[in-house]
């Protein structure tokens, strides 16, 4: 069992996101919002269920596929540790997962 910790960059990630979908549809952006946290929650039973991310190649950052949206993590030890969310179409900047 793990435990899942949010970065204020993840967490800040997310709040743009849910902003931006809820200009168009609030529905729709608490679903979102939902759905990630969700996806997130999977992590506690099973810290190590997303996959290497490609660019990386580091088996503890890992991710989960969400429609069009990544969600990068960190597996230390017990903790699962969420980096950021993004859109798929834009290039992972590592600078964003420390």
């Amino acid at each position: 069992m793990a435990e899942v910790r949010w970065t204020p960059q993840a967490a800040d990630d997310l709040e743009a996101i849910t902003e931006f979908i809820a200009a168009d549809s609030p529905p729709y952006a608490s679903l979102f919002a939902m759905d990630v946290l969700a996806a997130v929650e999977r992590l506690v039973p099973f810290p190590y269920s997303g996959r290497i991310v490609p660019e990386l190649d580091d088996p503890s950052v890992r991710e989960i596929l969400l429609g069009n949206y990544r969600i990068v993590y960190r597996v230390t030890g017990e903790v699962a540790e969420i980096l950021t969310v993004y859109h798929g179409a834009r290039l992972l900047d590592p600078s964003r997962l420390k």
